[in-house]
């Protein structure tokens, strides 16, 4: 891979069962010589994570530490078909980032229809910039459906590195691979997310690499190569949003 630019799929301790501060992931990252670092804290729906509250007060955060520049967000769970997500627009308005995904603590994953409507209708919400982790095979989609409605409504779909690794999930490298291709059918961008829960584990991609290798992925379509092409992106939601 080229050198990677941005993470911004991680977690601190405030998520309730990740390891680092918020200082120490932010001096890892400029370690590794990114010039973006998200943190994105679990929505209220996972076990130990942050109270809803959290978001109010995010913004006495420097946002530029160790040269590196710091978005503060949340990963958002998907509770239901109708893509209802478990933070309220009072606390949406105040992330920098906000990313949405399914998590079996708070959604219970039926067929293939019911489940891609449940990400497509999160995809149509102006308020989610990613979709994380949509390659778990206990959780079946429609992907040339999701890449198109990413497309359509300018939404980032992440490849997971984290995901590769878990022994709970199904046929993720598989998942991973039909959304690349469909990716490069529609000329779709996707972002890598380490998903680290601890600092060393920032920036790592190194599983999802060797897929990128076999489908000869371009490097145009990742989007942390290139973290002005990925702030635009962000930007441009920002025109849509229901909550400023």
């Amino acid at each position: 891979m080229k050198e990677i630019k941005l993470d911004v799929h991680t977690h601190t301790l405030a998520s309730g069962h990740a390891y680092g501060t918020i200082n120490e992931m932010i001096k890892e990252a400029s370690n590794r010589n990114l010039d973006i670092l998200g943190i994105t804290e679990h929505g209220p729906g996972i076990p130990g994570a942050c109270n809803p509250f959290y978001f109010f007060n995010i913004k006495v955060v420097p946002r530029m530490q160790y040269g590196v520049k710091l978005m503060l967000g949340a990963e958002i769970n998907i509770l239901d078909y109708k893509g209802t997500l478990d933070l309220k627009p009072e606390h949406i308005k105040h992330l920098d980032l906000r990313i949405a995904g399914i998590h079996f603590q708070c959604y219970k994953p039926r067929s293939i229809d019911e489940n891609t409507t449940a990400i497509i209708n999160a995809i149509k919400n102006p308020d989610i910039d990613i979709i994380s982790h949509p390659d778990d095979g206990h959780c079946p989609l429609d992907y040339e459906a999701v890449v198109k409605a990413a497309k359509e409504y300018h939404t980032l779909l992440e490849l997971n590195n984290n995901a590769l690794r878990s022994s709970s999930r199904l046929n993720v490298a598989q998942n991973q691979e039909t959304l690349m291709k469909l990716s490069m059918k529609y000329d779709v961008p996707m972002i890598c997310g380490s998903d680290a829960h601890y600092m060393n584990d920032i920036a790592n991609y190194t599983c999802i690499e060797p897929i990128i290798k076999k489908v000869n992925f371009p490097d145009k379509l990742i989007i942390n190569y290139d973290s002005k092409k990925f702030e635009e992106y962000i930007n441009e939601n920002a025109k849509n949003r229901l909550y400023h």
